[in-house]
């Protein structure tokens, strides 16, 4: 007797995810870094405090973007390498799971890294640490875990 195929799903899955990470730090970086300017990159390392260095900031907000860049890039690429994927079934609640899994994931690394790990930047910089490190935290979890639960439904 043979076992029922699941259908192939990984690749959308990795497209959604690369594109969920790199989509969640630009709305970081355009939100938090330029819209809201709560902090830069650096800002717990460099503090804005002058123009100089206001500007150095902005240099690492720059690399932070070539980054989430690439990283969206790269996920609209195994999107279209996708396509050729025989038995690949397409779904959108896969997909727009795993894009949402990739933002709650870029969350909760980035969160922990930068935030509470390395000290580069905190959500409201003029806090430190504070509880709206831990609410991106939680937030990334909670996309994640919406995400998952979308596909799993699907």
């Amino acid at each position: 007797m043979k076992m029922k195929e699941k259908p192939r799903q990984k690749p959308l899955l990795r497209a959604g995810l690369a594109v969920g990470v790199g989509m969640g730090g630009f709305l970081d970086g355009i939100v938090f870094h330029q819209i809201l300017q709560t902090h830069h990159m650096l800002t717990a390392r460099i503090p804005k405090d002058s123009v100089v260095r206001l500007q150095q900031n902005m240099v690492w907000d720059g690399f932070f973007h070539v980054f989430t860049w690439i990283v969206t890039a790269a996920g609209i690429g195994m999107l279209f390498r996708a396509r050729s994927v025989p038995g690949l079934v397409w779904s959108s609640h896969t997909f727009g799971g795993a894009i949402l899994m990739g933002w709650g994931l870029f969350n909760m690394v980035e969160g922990f890294i930068d935030h509470h790990l390395l000290h580069l930047h905190h959500v409201f910089e003029p806090l430190g640490v504070s509880i709206y490190d831990h609410i991106f935290l939680l937030a990334g979890l909670a996309l994640f875990l919406i995400g998952l639960r979308i596909i799993r439904r699907a």
